[in-house]
């Protein structure tokens, strides 16, 4: 989906650190808004399942259901969005594996979500355990504060995924049938021993905004330390509070065979 949809420019900031800077192509947005939106909403429920629901009730009712569980208030639309993106991104162009779409699991609809934004999670071929910590910010204008608060946030914890971050993506991927119990079971170890040598723990940020950031993440990232790999990820879209909006409509309209309006 991001190779149709943006410009991908990658830049190495030594050995460690990767600065990525997605810029929107002509008609990029057009081009994949059908995958978009039902990218999104697999976020939010099991696709299969919506399908249920709409050979069951029909588009109306299967539409009812969604939107219960889709946020109304701009700001939560905003992050939940950016936490989608950086999701989607980082399992597209990095090996690792996000497992768990915690926002099927929210108290609320408007209530947001505690822990890390995502985690990232692989085994290589000697059965070590490498994990990606993540934080995503979605605004319209990202200043150099934005930045550096997600540096502290990922600094917290003495820059390990939280505990209870990490029990949540193994409790489910050791108790729903077709999950990787084995990988469950390596995640379940490490926050009992904190084995995971700092080495082969990542810290990601994900910026969605209108704004190009990328000066602010290039500047974060040559005093961020060098005890872990780096992944500094800017997606600066047009008319970003348009986007999001119009992403959040279309996730909830199931008619008319789930088409999606053109962006405009």
């Amino acid at each position: 989906m991001f190779d149709d949809w943006c410009n991908i420019n990658e830049y190495s900031i030594g050995t460690k650190k990767i600065l990525i800077r997605l810029s929107e192509r002509s008609s990029g947005r057009e081009s994949i808004a059908n995958r978009l939106i039902q990218q999104v909403r697999s976020h939010y429920d099991e696709l299969k399942q919506i399908q249920v629901d709409i050979d069951c009730l029909g588009y109306p009712g299967a539409s009812a259901i969604l939107k219960k569980r889709l946020p109304q208030g701009k700001k939560i639309r905003s992050g939940e969005l950016g936490e989608i993106l950086g999701t989607e991104f980082v399992e597209f162009h990095t090996g690792f594996r996000i497992p768990v779409r915690r926002l099927r699991y929210k108290d609320g609809r408007e209530v947001p979500l505690r822990g890390d934004d995502f985690i990232g999670v692989r085994i290589d071929k000697s059965d070590s355990l490498y994990l990606l910590k993540g934080k995503a910010k979605s605004r319209q204008n990202v200043t150099r504060n934005v930045v550096s608060q997600a540096r502290n946030q990922l600094s917290n914890d003495d820059g390990r995924p939280t505990p209870i971050s990490l029990l949540f993506v193994a409790d489910q991927l050791m108790s729903l049938d077709g999950y990787d119990k084995h990988l469950g079971r390596k995640i379940r170890d490490e926050v009992a021993l904190q084995s995971v040598p700092q080495k082969r723990i990542t810290h990601g940020i994900f910026l969605l905004s209108r704004n190009d950031s990328t000066n602010y993440l290039k500047h974060d990232l040559c005093l961020a330390d060098d005890d872990h790999n780096h992944l500094s990820v800017n997606l600066y879209v047009n008319h970003h509070q348009k986007f999001i909006a119009w992403v959040y409509e279309e996730v909830g309209n199931l008619g008319n065979n789930w088409r999606v309006k053109r962006f405009c």
